[in-house]
């Protein structure tokens, strides 16, 4: 009897664990600790490709500071709905603003110039619908983890894709960078190791030229976005990716914060965008108090 009892723990823990596991990867706790879940959101499209899409929900009044979030997955996959985390939308609601997270085409069927390119097509259809959203066109922030992080922070100092989308570089008003890397691409395709390797040279292939292109870093000559909060957590690379771009933002005159937060490596990563947006998590105190400042609310 005892042995059947253990032989059924065993097989629990054996289909608990796959969940686990891919509850940890895409970003999404099992629960949030102590928050409200949100609404459903707004689903609505910002081209003709179905990955083209956006979940919005609406802040307080008729003007309403957005939040606009993009999810990371080595620009190959994820998804707004597996890898938003659960927590940001009740959060930043909660505060009264708006809050939106968006898909984007994904490597290899695009390009990450096809992405960054969505990210700043998604702004556009945003503040195209302000009035009927209740949005302030001028205040939107972006916000994006891991590649999203990457994407974000590349339409943050890479004009060229805000001018073809018919905007200014202050459309938004700042940048929030989740633990990214690949802000320095051709550093981080010759220091990440063997086990990104392929991602990296999926999504930036091996001209030196288009790599350096699509370098944050390497873009960050004004204009830019006209703000910047970039958040790591205890990875090699992430560390020293962060800091070389806050590095090159001052150096262009750029105001930008730099902050690193508890978590190392993997798990470390997961948990900044897992938990942003708990009340109990380090990292949303200085992205609210940010916030606060750019916003004035």
């Amino acid at each position: 009897m005892a042995a059947q009892g253990q032989r059924s723990t065993n097989n629990m823990r054996r289909r608990l664990i796959p969940i686990l596991i891919l509850s940890l990867l895409a970003g999404t706790p099992l629960a949030a600790h102590g928050q409200t879940a949100a609404a459903a959101p707004q689903a609505m499209t910002y081209g003709h490709d179905p990955l083209q899409a956006i979940d919005f929900w609406p802040g307080k009044g008729t003007k309403a500071p957005l939040v606009i979030f993009v999810h990371g997955g080595g620009w190959k996959r994820g998804s707004k709905d597996n890898a938003t985390g659960a927590a940001k939308a009740p959060h930043y609601t909660g505060l009264g603003y708006a809050f939106a997270s968006i898909n984007y085409r994904l490597v290899p069927d695009a390009t990450v110039e096809s992405q960054a390119q969505d990210v700043a097509d998604a702004v556009v259809h945003l503040r195209s619908q302000a009035v009927t959203l209740g949005v302030d066109p001028n205040r939107i922030i972006l916000m994006g983890h891991s590649a999203g992080a990457h994407l974000i922070a590349l339409v943050g100092t890479d004009m060229r894709y805000f001018a073809k989308a018919g905007l200014k570089p202050d459309a938004v008003r700042g940048i929030i960078a989740l633990d990214g890397a690949a802000y320095d691409v051709p550093t981080q395709m010759a220091q990440g190791g063997r086990f990104m390797a392929k991602t990296y040279e999926q999504a930036f292939g091996t001209d030196p030229a288009r790599q350096k292109a699509l370098s944050p870093t390497l873009q960050a000559a004004k204009p830019n976005a006209p703000d910047f909060l970039l958040l790591h957590v205890d990875r090699v690379d992430g560390t020293a990716q962060s800091n070389a771009l806050a590095a090159a933002l001052r150096k262009a005159g750029t105001p930008v914060e730099i902050h690193a937060l508890p978590g190392r490596g993997l798990r470390g990563h997961m948990q900044i965008n897992r938990e942003m947006g708990d009340a109990d998590y380090a990292g949303t105190g200085i992205v609210d108090a940010w916030l606060r400042r750019l916003f004035g609310q």
